[in-house]
């Protein structure tokens, strides 16, 4: 059973919007997948709670304070939301249960120094979960996106894509939904760059 999280200490960045579409990506290849949040806005939770219910379903994980445990049995996937500022015992306990880590990271230079202390903890922690960077609200061709390859590269870390910035996220999140609750010709564009991020999970 997969643990992805999600995680970037600085707010912002989009960790909601990923966590959610990527719960919507297992929900709709049939596998029986939880959403948990740690973060105290809860932003995933209220998400659920807009998922119309004739949708392939998505579980909250419930998370106690700063427990946090492994899944109930018969769960195939988890995909974890998490803070921001996040830190201490809360990240060690994330850490200890993942499997993936994926932090949305945006391509501004404020964005890449004030992940790099976090990136930096992860790495010299030498977790046995995978490590990636996703490049978000980022066009690929641009100079913006060379310049967080180089950074990331330099850690020894893939960026596993970019996702586009788009009002589909925004608006799809407005009503509990997906990029994969909708038709493809909708978001025929958003998909393709999902890709490169999938088969990095499933590899």
């Amino acid at each position: 059973m997969p643990v992805i999280v999600v995680a970037n200490p600085k707010g912002g960045v989009g960790k909601s919007t990923f966590a959610t579409n990527l719960a919507g990506y297992y929900a709709r290849s049939g596998h029986k997948v939880m959403l948990g949040d740690t973060d105290v806005q809860q932003s995933s939770r209220a998400w659920l709670a807009l998922r119309p219910p004739g949708l392939p379903p998505i579980n909250a994980w419930e998370i106690a304070g700063d427990t946090v445990v492994r899944p109930p049995r018969g769960t195939t996937h988890v995909v974890l939301d998490t803070p921001a500022g996040l830190d201490g015992e809360r990240l060690e306990a994330v850490l200890r249960i993942a499997d993936r880590v994926i932090v949305p990271l945006q391509a501004s230079m404020f964005d890449i120094l004030a992940t790099q202390a976090f990136l930096e903890k992860m790495m010299a922690r030498r977790t046995r979960a995978k490590i990636g960077v996703l490049g978000m609200r980022v066009n690929s061709r641009t100079r913006a996106a060379e310049q967080l390859a180089h950074y990331v590269g330099q850690l020894g870390l893939p960026v596993l894509g970019y996702l586009r910035e788009t009002q589909n996220y925004v608006q799809l999140a407005a009503h509990g939904t997906t990029l994969w609750d909708v038709a493809p010709s909708r978001v025929e564009r958003d998909i393709a760059q999902w890709d490169a991020i999938l088969a990095w999970l499933e590899a």
